[in-house]
């Protein structure tokens, strides 16, 4: 199993890649691309607003066509093509560098868009703010299907992902099927904190995860006894990270492990591995709130788990996939490895023979979901049939 690989360059295809495991259809996929792919061959920073042109193209068609289901009042119909309409916006906005032109436009339209098919669709998604240190911390909250106090996960971003995106791999649903609750937060350096609060992210992920269990545990319908935390791609830094430090957390898991960031930044300078996003190094400073590349390192010398993964005292899961092109399949090991203090620690490699093989499943999203939602039904109580 691989990535949909219509583009002749990885970037791409990644983006591609992951509107489809997020809800795109196929068809529209193939409308958006077909007028741009000679673009991509220029390389992955080139051709970036062609990109976004023709993304959001189809964005607006689709806006105009949820228009005509809402005056029919067809709400779910309405919301449908208003959550793909928000998806390609995303993705068009992720794709381009900082400060390109139509870049914030399209975003707020994203989340608007976002925000109103949640509500015509009646979602389980409802908007929070998590007040941290110098600012709040934007959430989406999934409930879990049931009564009384319930277990919760937090989730967190990676380098380049929203919590809309976060929403949009379906792991709050499949938790929420299992009885528990969802917090997928937009941390600093991703989503709004970033690009509407210019809140810079940090090796030191306990800082904000622990505002997130402060908010939890004032919940009615959150059991504080069982909170964990999870996160994806660079989030398998932030969630060990903040689970070795917040004694509040009871468990975690990683969806694609990422064991020394730091590490893997001096592969990148040697064109070691892929990039997740176009115009790599501008991003990375602008995620950090870094002033050139000198002080980017400086700022992310400690984004590594070497003496972090000993001091988690809880059940832990390490996933990754085995042809993992961004980030190698060594770091997955390295993290099970000196998870010695963990009473239950478990290491999930993805093969061929399931899929999920490629960057936090980017080629198949389904059994990570799956195993990660079943990880946390067993280690929190909830249910897994």
């Amino acid at each position: 199993m691989a990535l949909f690989e219509y583009f002749p360059n990885y970037v791409w295809n990644l983006s591609v890649s992951i509107a489809m495991e997020s809800g795109a259809q196929i068809g529209e996929i193939i409308d958006m691309c077909a007028p741009i792919r000679d673009k991509a061959g220029k390389g992955e920073d080139a051709g970036t607003l062609d990109f976004m042109a023709e993304w959001v193209n189809k964005a607006e068609t689709l806006i105009a066509l949820a228009g005509e289901d809402e005056t029919r009042g067809r709400g779910f119909s309405a919301s449908a093509k208003l959550q793909r309409a928000a998806l390609y916006l995303f993705t068009a906005e992720r794709m381009q560098g900082h400060g390109h032109p139509g870049r914030a436009a399209t975003y707020a339209r994203a989340r608007m868009c976002f925000d109103e098919a949640m509500a015509l669709g009646k979602e389980n998604c409802e908007r929070v703010e998590v007040p941290i240190a110098g600012g709040t911390m934007p959430a989406l909250y999934t409930r879990g299907i049931g009564e009384g106090r319930r277990p919760v996960v937090v989730y967190c971003n990676g380098l380049d992902s929203c919590k809309e995106l976060l929403f949009w791999s379906k792991l709050p649903q499949a938790l929420a099927r299992r009885g528990i609750s969802t917090l997928c937060v937009d941390q600093p350096g991703t989503g709004e904190t970033l690009r509407l609060q210019n809140m810079p992210a940090t090796p030191y992920a306990e800082r904000w995860a622990s505002k997130a269990v402060d908010w939890l545990i004032r919940q009615s319908d959150v059991d504080p006894a069982r909170i964990g935390m999870t996160g994806i791609s660079l989030g398998g830094h932030f969630a060990p990270r903040a689970v070795a430090f917040e004694p509040r957390f009871t468990c975690g898991a990683v969806w694609g492990a990422n064991h020394n960031w730091a590490e893997v930044q001096q592969k990148r300078l040697r064109r070691e591995g892929e990039n997740p996003v176009p115009h790599y190094w501008a991003h990375v400073m602008w995620v950090f709130g870094a002033s050139d590349m000198d002080d980017f390192h400086t700022r992310t010398a400690d984004m590594h788990l070497n003496g972090t993964m000993e001091r988690i005292k809880v059940p832990f899961l390490v996933t990754h996939g085995e042809k993992d092109r961004q980030i190698s399949v060594d770091y997955a090991q390295q993290s099970y490895d000196q998870l010695t203090g963990s009473p239950r620690r478990e290491l999930k490699i993805f093969t061929a023979r399931e899929g999920g093989v490629e960057h936090v499943g980017a080629d198949n999203m389904a059994f990570g979901r799956d195993y990660i939602a079943d990880w946390f039904a067993d280690c929190l109580g909830g249910h897994t049939a």
